[in-house]
């Protein structure tokens, strides 16, 4: 697994550190408070997706993810990013506005995906699951921690959530927490809160709400010929 340079986010205006006893050795505890955002990829490990196709898979997730949050108004370079191998963990800074993950990211990520699988076998199209949530994060020289992000890869992982993606036409599926919901998605007159839908999530330690909207590939619309003379 890798990540992303450490920026702004945790940097230390953003941050809050704290000396913790670890037993053998005293150990700084940082903090700071993200936007929680995971994505996975549909079936990755498919038996018919050799590896040079997983590579173009993954190539492709990680262009419409960064083309996707520019377009969303949330610079990918100002983001935390570790690698998931089929999926990415990225961490928003505080100081951007969660709205924008709500009312834009979605629609720009699924017209990124669309463009990929246009041009692109089956074997190589993407359908992504996407979670929002928030919360504290702690991190170290090792990474990224915190029970914002366990919470946000159980709504991500969940069977229901699977399902929800697996049983539709969708290309994304966007998970926000019941938190994320409450606080940021029904409140925004952009977000289409109305097209979410209430799910129970039990997946491992976690029981719990999410919403989940199904986003599908824009309509293509024909061009007819002109009719002849």
């Amino acid at each position: 697994m890798t990540s992303s340079p450490t920026p702004e986010p945790f940097g230390p205006n953003a941050r809050n550190e704290l000396l913790v006893d670890v037993g053998d050795e005293p150990l700084t505890l940082t903090t700071a408070h993200c936007t929680v955002v995971a994505a996975d990829i549909e079936g990755f490990g498919q038996h018919n997706r050799n590896n040079i196709n997983q590579v173009r898979i993954r190539h492709g997730m990680y262009k419409a993810m960064r083309t996707a949050f520019d377009a969303a108004g949330i610079p990918w370079a100002s983001c935390r990013h570790e690698d998931r191998g089929d999926g990415v963990l990225v961490l928003v800074p505080a100081d951007v506005r969660k709205t924008l993950l709500a009312d834009h990211l979605p629609n720009a990520l699924v017209e990124a995906l669309t463009r990929h699988n246009r041009i692109h076998p089956p074997r190589e199209r993407i359908r992504l699951r996407l979670a929002l949530n928030a919360g504290e994060i702690n991190y170290d020289q090792y990474g990224v921690t915190g029970s914002a992000i366990n919470h946000t890869f159980r709504l991500l992982d969940a069977d229901v959530t699977r399902s929800a993606l697996k049983n539709s036409s969708a290309v994304l599926a966007v998970i926000g927490s019941a938190w994320f919901f409450d606080e940021v998605i029904r409140h925004s007159e952009l977000s289409h809160a109305k097209a979410y839908r209430p799910m129970e999530v039990s997946n491992k330690e976690t029981t719990a709400q999410a919403w989940v909207r199904l986003l599908r590939p824009p309509v293509m619309r024909r061009l007819h010929a002109p009719p002849k003379l």
